[in-house]
């Protein structure tokens, strides 16, 4: 996508200060990051030898060439509290002391938190923490206004500092509402990848493109599933197209059978596992009774095969966690999936 159709956003489901040290390797010319990326849970995801090649890859693609045409490497997620607190107030005790000290003021409500951020949603249910809210949302206010008066000259971190400003600016309510369960959870955490993906490629200027990797569920419509139907709840996918329209392509991946690096349980080990056969009447056992084994369907198949994936019917969604004797209530829904997706 890079080479061939213009690419020049490369964005993952991970926490942004962790993609901010691969993003500087990939811009260079500096050498590999002192620190770590990718060490929080589930750190399998992004620190494997897949992610290594292509950071190499892209960094090779940059070089030589001009930092508006280089191709940079972002996370959208939202669960980074302190380690995006940390690099807001590092940024600004560089370019501006008496801000940091504002900011520094400001996080310092959610210090108690800032290393088990799930507390401080069991915290503000119970206890008068409000104004936590108010001062972290007028930091990410001040430095958006900051980006928008200041010169491109140092823009790449002063998006940095943007950007880890927003999910310190969401925290309050995504960990509230974690522990009121429901569709909050997950709409506030689409919401929030939706809104970065948005800023980033307004932040680098309308010849942008973005290659967006995030599980099925997030990349597809929730408009042709049951996400949508009996939760109530959006997607990343269903956003983007809200917006853009036929510009965007949304591409999922599915198999009848194999194996999957996953846990059982938030936090626990990871495994191989091996993914149970597929349900009759799904879309992967539809996709596996065709005899063949690897293809892509899209937009421009057979019409009355594309009418078949219309109708409703089984789709597996597998992600960080799988639990394969469970499989059916946990992993599957029924959907649409030429609704869903393009391809």
């Amino acid at each position: 996508m890079i080479e061939a159709h213009d690419a020049t956003i490369v964005a993952v489901e991970a926490d942004w200060p962790d993609a901010a040290v691969a993003n500087r390797y990939v811009r260079g010319p500096s050498a590999p990051d002192a620190a770590e990326p990718f060490e929080r849970f589930p750190r399998w995801m992004w620190s494997h030898y897949v992610i290594a090649e292509l950071l190499d890859w892209v960094r090779d693609w940059n070089r030589g060439r001009q930092p508006e045409a280089q191709a940079s490497f972002y996370g959208l997620h939202m669960n980074s509290m302190n380690a995006s607190m940390r690099a807001v107030l590092a940024y600004l005790e560089e370019v501006d002391p008496d801000a940091a000290r504002v900011a520094r003021k400001r996080y310092g409500c959610l210090q108690p938190w800032a290393d088990r951020p799930g507390a401080y949603g069991r915290a503000v249910l119970s206890a008068g923490y409000s104004g936590c809210e108010e001062v972290v949302i007028n930091q990410c206010e001040d430095l958006l206004e900051r980006q928008r008066a200041e010169t491109t000259a140092d823009g790449v971190d002063m998006l940095d500092a943007t950007q880890n400003a927003r999910p310190v600016a969401a925290a309050k309510q995504y960990y509230r509402i974690m522990y009121r369960g429901g569709s909050e959870t997950w709409n506030l955490c689409d919401s929030h990848m939706g809104a970065m993906l948005t800023h980033l490629l307004e932040a680098v200027g309308p010849k942008a493109k973005a290659v967006v990797r995030v599980y099925n569920s997030y990349i597809g419509d929730a408009r042709a599933s049951e996400m949508n139907w009996a939760r109530g709840e959006h997607s990343l996918g269903q956003l983007v197209r809200q917006r853009w329209g036929r510009k965007v392509a949304s591409v999922c991946f599915g198999t009848h059978a194999g194996t999957a690096t996953a846990t059982n349980a938030w936090r626990a080990r990871k495994n191989v596992m091996a993914i149970s056969s597929s349900h009759p009447g799904s879309v992967e056992r539809q996709c596996h009774d065709s005899g063949s084994s690897r293809f892509l369907l899209g937009t421009s198949a057979a019409p009355d095969l594309i009418a078949s994936l219309s109708s409703r019917r089984l789709q597996r969604f597998i992600g960080v966690i799988y639990r394969p004797l469970i499989e059916r209530d946990s992993h599957s829904m029924q959907s649409e999936p030429s609704g869903q997706y393009n391809g």
